[in-house]
C-alpha cells in the first residue's frame, strides 16, 4: 500500500507527541495550539490510515498494536527524514552532538563528562536539552537528539531503544542540615512536616509511589512535586520539607553538608542510570566518545566498572 498522499509531516509529529505524552492537553500546551485542533489532526491520520492508533485508559491516550507498530516505523521515518537534512549541510554550523539530560545526570555526572569532551574534540559543541523524562524521550524517537543520560526508562518504553547500564543509584530522602525532626522514625517524619515528591512524569516517582505504599501512606499529599534542584533545594533550606530525589541531583549538597540524608530502611529505593539511544540510529563518532566518557566518569565516581 502507497503512503496516502494526504498524511503531512505536522500528522506525523503530532501523533508521536501525543504517543510519547499520552495526553492531548500536554501535546497542545508544548506546541502552542488548541486542544480540539491537536484532536482533529490526529482524527485526520486516523482516517488516512485507516486504523485506530489510540485507546483511551482514564485520562491516558494508550498506542493500540497498530499505532504501537505505526510508532515504530514513523519514529525510523522521521529520524532518517531529519539526518537527510543534515546530511546537506554537513558544516554550516559546524560539528554538533544533541544530547537529552535528565537530572540525576546534571548535577554531577554529565558537566564532568562535558569538560572532558571538550579537551578531546574542541571542534564539536555539545548542544544539551533538559526537561522531562517523557519530552527527552519523545525528542530521542524523533532524531532531535542522538542520546538521552538518565534514568532507564520504563520496559513499555524501549521499543526501537537501547540502553547502556552506567551505574545503579539511590533515590534518598533528604532535608535541610539541622532539620529539628530528622532523627524521627520515617513513617511518622513524613506525616509531620511537608513532602517534596518527583514529578509524576519522572522515572523514579513510580517506586516512591511504592515505597510510600508499604508504609501505608499511599495517599499522602505532597506540597511540591518537583526534580528541579534550584526548587527543592530553596524549599529545603526555608522549611521543614522533606524531599524524595536521586541521590546523583543532591550529591553536592549532601558533601558539603548543605543537606542530610534521612534514611528510609529500605533498598528498593535504586534504579539504573545509563545512556539511551535508537537502535536505527547512525554510528557516531561524537556519541561514541560521549558514551565511553560517561563509563570512564561513573567508574571513578562509584567505583565499580559499569555493568
Amino acid at each position: 500500500m502507497i503512503i496516502h498522499p494526504g498524511i503531512k509531516l505536522r500528522h506525523i509529529r503530532t501523533f508521536l507527541d501525543i504517543a510519547s505524552e499520552g495526553t492531548l492537553s500536554a501535546v497542545a500546551r508544548r506546541q502552542g495550539i488548541s486542544q480540539p485542533a491537536l484532536s482533529r489532526t490526529l482524527a485526520e491520520l486516523e482516517d488516512l490510515l485507516n486504523a485506530q492508533l489510540f485507546h483511551r485508559e482514564k485520562r491516558r491516550l494508550v498506542l493500540t498494536p497498530e499505532g504501537a507498530l505505526f510508532r515504530h516505523h514513523a519514529s525510523i521515518g522521521l529520524q532518517s527524514l531529519e539526518s537527510g537534512v543534515a546530511a546537506l549541510h554537513p558544516s554550516s554550523s559546524g560539528a554538533s552532538i544533541r544530547v537529552g539530560i535528565l537530572p540525576t545526570a546534571a548535577s554531577r555526572l554529565f558537566p564532568r563528562v562535558a569538560v572532558q569532551f571538550r579537551e578531546r574534540r574542541p571542534e564539536t559543541t555539545i548542544k544539551i536539552e533538559t526537561g522531562p523524562h517523557a519530552f527527552l524521550l519523545s525528542l530521542l524517537r524523533e532524531g532531535r537528539i542522538d542520546l538521552m543520560i538518565g534514568r532507564m526508562p520504563d520496559a513499555g518504553e524501549m521499543a526501537g531503544l537501547s540502553f547502556s547500564h552506567l551505574y545503579e543509584e539511590d533515590v534518598v530522602l533528604v532535608a535541610r542540615s539541622g532539620h529539628p525532626l530528622a532523627a524521627r522514625p520515617v513513617g511518622e517524619l513524613l506525616t509531620e512536616v511537608p513532602v517534596i515528591l518527583p514529578s509524576e512524569g519522572a522515572v523514579i516517582r513510580k517506586t516512591v509511589d511504592t515505597f510510600l505504599e508499604v508504609l501505608g501512606l499511599s495517599r499522602l499529599r505532597p506540597a511540591v512535586e518537583t526534580v528541579a534542584l534550584a526548587v527543592g533545594r530553596g524549599m529545603l533550606a526555608a522549611s521543614d520539607s522533606v524531599w524524595f530525589i536521586s541521590r546523583g541531583v543532591v550529591s553536592e549538597e549532601l558533601r558539603r553538608g548543605e543537606m542530610i540524608e534521612i534514611p528510609t530502611g529500605v533498598r528498593f529505593l535504586s534504579g539504573a542510570v545509563g545512556i539511551t539511544q535508537r537502535q536505527a540510529a547512525p554510528v557516531n563518532a561524537g556519541a561514541a566518545l560521549l558514551q565511553r566518557l560517561c563509563a570512564e566518569e561513573s567508574r571513578d565516581t562509584t567505583g565499580s566498572a559499569p555493568a
